[in-house]
């Protein structure tokens, strides 16, 4: 009988534990987390870095992930940070990346190196 309830009592314990655990997964959370994916010129690993990074450098975004395959920047963003959409395509205009919303200005396009240089949005 006390090898019973010890059981039981073990049993109990995993299945809250697994439980907690389970829901402790932030990676998983998508409350008050915003996606959004537009489309953003680029054509190698080094825009792939720079397009990434510029965005996850603007405040309020959690993730920013560009497939070099289709073209499109899939970013995640705080709710409370609404307008971190827009001023990450502004900012990817201002380092020479075309995108949905805005046109890198000849002199950022320029400054890119030359294996980045493509313009079709």
């Amino acid at each position: 009988m006390k090898t019973l309830k010890t059981l039981i009592v073990i049993i109990g314990a995993l299945f809250t534990f697994h439980t907690a655990s389970a829901q402790s997964d932030k990676s998983q959370r998508t409350i008050g987390i915003s996606t959004q994916t537009f489309k953003v010129n680029g054509v190698c690993v080094m825009c792939k870095k720079r397009i990434e990074n510029t965005a996850l450098s603007v405040e309020g975004v959690k993730s920013a992930i560009w497939d070099e395959n289709t073209k499109k920047l899939t970013s995640k963003y705080s709710i409370f940070k609404k307008e971190a959409a827009d001023i990450v395509q502004k900012k990817l205009a201002a380092v020479g990346h075309d995108n949905d919303q805005y046109k890198a200005n000849d002199t950022a396009y320029n400054a890119l190196p030359d294996c980045c240089h493509c313009r079709n949005i």
